[in-house]
């Protein structure tokens, strides 16, 4: 023991503190040489991880990781900060994704990583929620919305807010328009029709300041900064009311006060009268289907308490209001670049409207004949494709396990899939992956091609298989067509037309249109 202390006291006397400071350097080059000879993906930093590779391409940050994953054949390992508890796997493998959302998928929830920055806005509605929680919201939920009532209900009220609004907005506003942004006011009121049963207000002709939307965006901006520092700072910041995290109490608060007092009249009125036969919303048939569970079953206390309802139809308007939006948006823009495909759409609705005996005034179309619009649906299916809604998404592991290939992952590592880093490999879709080619999405005898949900997991898969699929694509379409049979929309020149950094894929400066009416259809 003597002669450790000695030694201890000759290396004090003999290193200076550029001594320590070289070696320290030595071993920060050396440990940066082995990660870069080793790891097939972006450089691992020792401390902090991916960060600075992060950091350098935050602004192109999707094309980035489609790049490292087309050098590194489809997965790559990362880490963050050290003590972050940020580390797993990026991948587009297709075996992989069905792995994880289907083959064993319980041991790849949304996990608490995902849930505790969601929690505050959510709660424990179902695109937050995990195991029976989440599995009897989503019993109830296929039930009322593959009912033929919710479907005939929520294509009444699409067919009358794109004519007697989204139509009209258009028709008053002669000069240059965000199109992102009226689509996005345009799926917030009908989201909201659908899943609450009430008018937002958005597409009033003078596109007014709503309170609720703007608190809801708010929010879910303010719950994405969770998610891009770590828990050590947000949470510190939170307590502290502090920041990002203050706005988002504040905007949390509101629309979760709005949502209460919806809840609670409705909660009364089906009291007061019985009944809510005269309703046909979301919140209106799981309030009555919970009610006659109850009598039943004679229990003392719903599943679906007021709060459990205000979780569940926020979780739903965050998933509505994003996807057929920044979609159709998307859409158009692409089409702007590829004008054939344009013309190809309209003689498709052309064509099914020849078929009609008798020639409205007003054209509204049908769900027959949305149904009809095979290439529509292809050419949505190809903008999905290249630009999903959801860009990226992320499972938590629960134990230990191994993917099919031999990739081992370890207990609270983090999986992200890249939904847009997919459609950009040409060994997933070929050497025109890069093409917007609705072909691709029809077989030879006219029907659409029925793909693989983790080939394509727009619309996730496997037992979380997006309930709102056809919804979606039943407004899409309705929008689409109505807008494309009456006018040409002109995207402006000169935008910088690129993906926005947030959990959905809006475009980062929005997009400036005109619309110009078609001369043979003027006045439909």
């Amino acid at each position: 023991m003597a002669y450790f202390f000695e030694y201890l006291s000759f290396v004090y006397v003999h290193l200076s503190f550029w001594d320590i400071a070289i070696a320290f350097l030595g071993l920060f080059i050396f440990t940066c040489f082995v990660q870069k000879m080793t790891n097939k993906g972006p450089m691992l930093w020792p401390v902090i991880g991916i960060i600075p590779s992060l950091v350098i391409n935050i602004n192109n940050i999707y094309h980035w990781i489609t790049i490292a994953l087309i050098k590194a054949k489809g997965t790559f390992p990362y880490k963050g900060v050290w003590m972050g508890r940020a580390y797993g796997i990026v991948t587009v493998d297709p075996s992989k994704i069905e792995y994880i959302l289907k083959t064993r998928s319980k041991n790849f929830p949304k996990g608490k990583y995902y849930k505790e920055r969601f929690l505050d806005l959510l709660g424990d509605g179902i695109f937050n929620a995990d195991d029976e929680l989440w599995l009897h919201q989503r019993r109830v939920a296929t039930i009322e919305m593959h009912s033929s009532r919710f479907v005939k209900y929520s294509l009444k009220a699409m067919q009358d807010l794109v004519q007697n609004k989204l139509l009209k907005v258009i028709k008053g506003h002669n000069n240059i328009i965000d199109l992102q942004e009226l689509l996005l006011r345009f799926t917030f009121d009908n989201i909201c029709a659908a899943a609450l049963g009430v008018d937002s207000g958005c597409l009033a002709l003078e596109l007014p300041q709503v309170p609720f939307a703007k608190a809801f965006e708010e929010a879910t901006e303010c719950t994405l900064f969770r998610f891009l520092v770590p828990y050590f700072v947000w949470k510190p910041m939170k307590l502290l009311g502090l920041g990002f995290e203050k706005r988002l109490k504040e905007a949390t608060k509101f629309v979760h006060e709005f949502a209460d007092k919806i809840v609670m009249d409705r909660r009364n009125e089906l009291v007061e009268q019985g009944n809510l036969d005269g309703r046909s919303d979301l919140l209106s048939r799981l309030m009555i289907m919970d009610n006659i569970i109850n009598t039943t079953k004679q229990n003392e206390q719903s599943f679906f308490s007021n709060k459990l309802l205000r979780d569940f139809c926020i979780s739903f308007i965050l998933a509505g209001r994003d996807t057929s939006s920044v979609g159709l948006a998307w859409f158009f823009w692409l089409l702007h670049k590829n004008p054939k495909i344009e013309n190809k759409i309209l003689e498709e609705i052309n064509e099914i409207l020849s078929r009609r005996e008798s020639k409205e005034e007003e054209i509204v179309f049908t769900m027959e004949e949305l149904k009809q619009m095979v290439y529509l649906q292809a050419a949505l299916t190809e903008s999905l494709r290249l630009y999903p809604p959801v860009p990226i998404d992320i499972k938590e592991v629960i134990n230990d396990d191994v993917f099919p290939d031999g990739t081992v992952i370890e207990k609270g590592a983090k999986v992200l899939y890249s939904i847009f880093s997919m459609a950009r490999m040409e060994w997933i879709w070929g050497k025109d992956c890069m093409e917007f080619k609705p072909e691709r999405w029809i077989q030879n005898n006219g029907q659409l091609v029925n793909e693989s949900q983790f080939k394509y997991a727009v619309f996730n898969g496997g037992p979380r298989l997006c309930l709102g699929k056809t919804f979606a694509y039943m407004q899409m379409k309705m929008v689409a067509a109505a807008i494309l049979l009456r006018y040409q929309v002109k995207v402006m020149e000169g935008q910088n037309v690129v993906p926005k950094l947030t959990t959905t894929l809006y475009m980062r400066n929005g997009l400036l249109v005109s619309f110009k009416p078609r001369l043979a259809n003027s006045a439909v």
